[in-house]
């Protein structure tokens, strides 16, 4: 792993915890050398981890649509900020860029691009690994949605490996690093397993 995708809120949300939990993840990004790749942003969590990252003298890549540089919410102090022309662009510039991703606590853009790149492992488009920072258990209403989805056999057990999870930075960091992501042939089923 070189590249890592943080995805995460432009809010810092209600707890104190997310704030320190980005700073943290942007500090254990650059003690080991891994160049952080998130939406490019100045704000929320976004703009809290990129300027860890490079406070503590790791790289930081944004990648931001054009839309929203004209709003003004482009980090302009980033190692390498790139403008793209829309949100998909965004997304595939983002995964193509990174070696794995982790969701911070965050809102629907936040789900939305982790459940994307997680489905992308599932399917396998890509050989990723998918992490969930689940600060304060921000993410266990998830992880009981999948489980219930297991038990209603719309997720094969075996993929809900693709997403780890972990409360603190560098213990998922090193999960990340080790993950053994399932390759199943038939993952589709039709009723008659």
């Amino acid at each position: 792993m070189e590249r890592i995708c943080v995805y995460c809120g432009s809010n810092l949300g209600r707890r104190p915890s997310y704030l320190a939990t980005a700073q943290a993840l942007g500090q254990e990004l650059a003690a080991r050398h891994l160049t952080l790749v998130y939406g490019g942003g100045n704000v929320g969590l976004m703009g809290a981890i990129a300027d860890a990252t490079l406070a503590a003298g790791g790289e930081a890549i944004g990648v931001i649509p054009q839309a929203l540089v004209d709003k003004e919410v482009a980090h302009r102090g980033l190692s390498d900020l790139r403008v793209v022309n829309s949100m998909h662009d965004r997304k595939a510039l983002m995964a193509e860029l990174s070696d794995a991703f982790i969701a911070l606590p965050g809102g629907l853009g936040t789900l939305e691009e982790l459940c994307e790149v997680a489905t992308w492992t599932q399917l396998g488009f890509h050989q990723k690994a998918v992490g969930l920072l689940n600060v304060e258990g921000f993410y266990d209403g998830l992880l009981g949605f999948l489980e219930g989805a297991i038990a209603e056999q719309f997720i094969r057990p075996e993929h809900r490996r693709i997403l780890i999870s972990a409360t603190q930075p560098g213990d998922l960091l090193d999960q990340l690093a080790q993950a053994k992501l399932p390759t199943v042939a038939k993952w589709i089923g039709r009723g008659e397993e």
